[in-house]
Formats: C-alpha cells, structure tokens, sequence
C-alpha cells in the first residue's frame, strides 16, 4: 500500500501516528484493518527517518561549503522588484483613486492601491507629484511669495529677535573692565490659522478624468488660497506699528507721494542685515513713479536698482485714501510662512447641498501662520493728503 505524506509537516505525521497507535489499542479492530494502520505506521516511521536524514545530508553540505568546498559556476542577486511610493502616486490608477478620495472625501481607495505595492495604511496620504507640482509653481509664480521664508514647524512658533542691545566697547589696557551686554529679546509667534477657498464646480466637471480633474480643482483652489495669503500678509503689516515692542516687529512708515528720490529716502529707514532690496506695489502704481522719471528728465532712476515685485493686494496710488499704505520697501525675508502640516491642501467635497442646481461645493484649506519675525528691514509708504 503507498501513502503519500508529502504535504504534511512533521508534526501532522507524529499526530497522524499517535492517533493510529491509539486506534489499534481497540479490542474488536479486525485483522485488515489492523494491519492496515500498522503499514501506515511503519509508512511515516520510514518518512520521517528520510526527512532526518535529508535535513543531515543538507546540513553536512552546508558546513562543507562553509569550510570551502564546492564551485561557484554562477552567482546571482535577485532583487525584489517593488514599486517606490513616487512611482506608485504617479501612476494613472493612484491618479483616479485620488481624484475619487477628492470626490468622496474617503481614501480607502488610494490606501488599497498603495497597499498592494507595500505601503503603509496610516499616516498621511502621499500626494500625486503633480499636486505638490501645481503648489510649489504657484507659490514661485507668485514674486511676493517667492521672495519671504518658509519653515514647517509643528503647532504655534515662537521667534525671537533682539529688542535692545547695549553696544561693544573698546577697552584700553590698564583701564576700568568691560561692562556686561544688556540684551532685551523680543517674541514674535505665529499662530496658524486656516485660509479656505470655496468653490463650485458643474456636475460636468465631475466627470473629468483623474489627471484633468485633480489638476484642475488644485489649480483653482491653490491660487485663490495663495492669493488670499498675500492678502493677509500685507494687512498685517499695513496694520503694524513703527515701533518695535516685546512681541511684535515694528515698520517705520513714510507718508510721501511717489517721487524720484523717495524709494532711496525710504530705504534709509532700513539696516544693514536688510540685503536684497525690493520694493512691492501695484502694477498701477509703478506708473506714478514711471511719471516723475519722465518728469525728471530721466537724470534718476525713481526705483533706486530695487526689485520691482508686483501685487494686487497693494491699492493703486490713485484709488487709495489719505494713509493708505500703497508700497513696501525692503528685505522680503523679513517675512515668515510656517506651515505646520505642510504646505499641501485639505479638500472637502459636498454634492448634496445644491445638487438640485447640479452644482457640488468644493473647500480647500491650508494652515499656516505667518508674520514680520526680522527688524529693520521693511518701511512702509504711505498716501499723504492731498
């Protein structure tokens, strides 16, 4: 009789024999069944003895390659080929995943596709690159943003910065020793806050494939998001003081109309640490000044060899009331962004609320807090009266 035991493991074999042996105890067993269970004993008796001295014979070899015995006809490295997470957020199925989890607001989908390719289940859902793509363009697109600073700290950020200062002193030999330095530093922190556009889309666009979709809801969201930050950004510093204080940057400010001299006369409100000069102000503007140069026989440049950065959250000169702030002169790395869950957008979706207008409610967010952290590097211009 053969028996095959091939697909069991040793400790089924000793289970299966254990059990034979206790059937064999039964007294009315007959004579054929009996000798039956007795073959199958020897049968995985003779098993497990071939498996012992398999598992020797394979252990002898080994140590005697160990030891050097053997030829190396060929040696070869196979390598598990799995996807990168960059490859897999790339691909066109991540991609309409991720345009569903932007429709639905769920990402059981995106997390099933990086699953099958040995992703994790929890933490943040990774982006596709054409996302952080279309933030990180529209962010350098963007002259006024491109040229303040950037950090990624968790929850609110303090920053300091020095308030008062004694000076260094020259100390002759055989005189009276130094005084101590008297340093007073000032708090500046950054509490983040959330800047949401809203926007509604037809159901037509809904039904954009993954690329198109994704790129189009971010395009949207993201400008309007940025646009939103410039906007803040320049009202906190319209509304700062001139003079510095314990926790918060002051700004000089400089009541004049544009002129040829005056971007130069502002900047001597500035320190030395305030390097890359720039001056920020509506396109509209720019053509008071352009006017005095012409003016002036064109003998001065009115922009004094500074950057020009246009913004539209600057009101136009001829359009802004009496202190108005209408310009910016300095050092845009005076300005800090802080971004403590990254610079990426949260997207909420709602298809409920006007579906009988066939229209769905999309939300962005992104959280950041920002403010003047660095002194004496930006002067304000301001409308004087008429």
């Amino acid at each position: 009789m053969d028996f095959n035991f091939s697909e069991m493991s040793p400790e089924q074999l000793e289970e299966r024999k254990a059990d034979l042996l206790k059937e064999m105890e039964t007294p009315e067993m007959a004579a054929e069944d009996l000798e039956a269970r007795q073959a199958e004993v020897i049968a995985i008796d003779k098993e497990l003895e071939n498996r012992e001295a398999a598992e020797m014979k394979a252990e002898e070899d080994r140590k005697a390659v160990e030891n050097g015995a053997g030829e190396i006809r060929e040696e070869i490295k196979q390598e598990e080929k799995r996807m990168e997470i960059s490859e897999i957020r790339n691909s066109p199925e991540y991609l309409e995943a991720y345009a569903n989890y932007i429709r639905s607001g769920h990402d059981n989908e995106c997390r099933t596709v990086l699953l099958s390719q040995n992703a994790p289940a929890s933490g943040q859902l990774p982006v596709p690159d054409m996302v952080e793509a279309t933030i990180k363009t529209a962010w350098e697109k963007n002259e006024f943003l491109n040229k303040i600073k950037k950090t990624y700290f968790r929850g609110n950020l303090r920053v300091p910065f020095e308030l008062s200062a004694t000076g260094a002193w020259k100390h002759v030999e055989g005189t009276t020793g130094l005084t101590e330095e008297e340093i007073t530093i000032g708090i500046v922190q950054l509490i983040p806050a959330n800047i949401k556009k809203l926007v509604r889309v037809t159901d037509e666009c809904i039904t954009m494939g993954g690329e198109e979709f994704i790129r189009y809801i971010y395009d949207e969201v993201t400008y309007q998001i940025l646009k939103e930050l410039v906007k803040e950004i320049i009202d906190k510093i319209d509304d700062a003081s001139t003079s510095n204080s314990s926790s918060a940057i002051g700004i000089p400010k400089v009541k004049v109309a544009p002129g040829l001299v005056v971007l130069a006369n502002a900047a001597t409100n500035l320190s030395e640490d305030a390097t890359d000069l720039c001056v920020v102000l509506n396109r509209l503007t720019e053509a008071k000044f352009n006017t005095a140069y012409a003016a002036g026989q064109f003998a001065i440049d009115p922009f004094a060899g500074f950057t020009k950065v246009y913004c539209s959250a600057l009101p136009a000169y001829d359009t802004a009331s009496e202190n108005d702030m209408y310009a910016i002169v300095g050092d845009l790395s005076a300005i800090q962004v802080n971004y403590p869950e990254g610079e990426g957008l949260v997207i909420k979706w709602d298809d409920m609320s006007e579906s009988e207008d066939d229209l769905v409610k999309v939300v962005g967010r992104q959280y950041s807090g920002f403010g003047v952290t660095a002194p004496g590097r930006l002067v304000k211009l301001t409308k004087p009266g008429a």
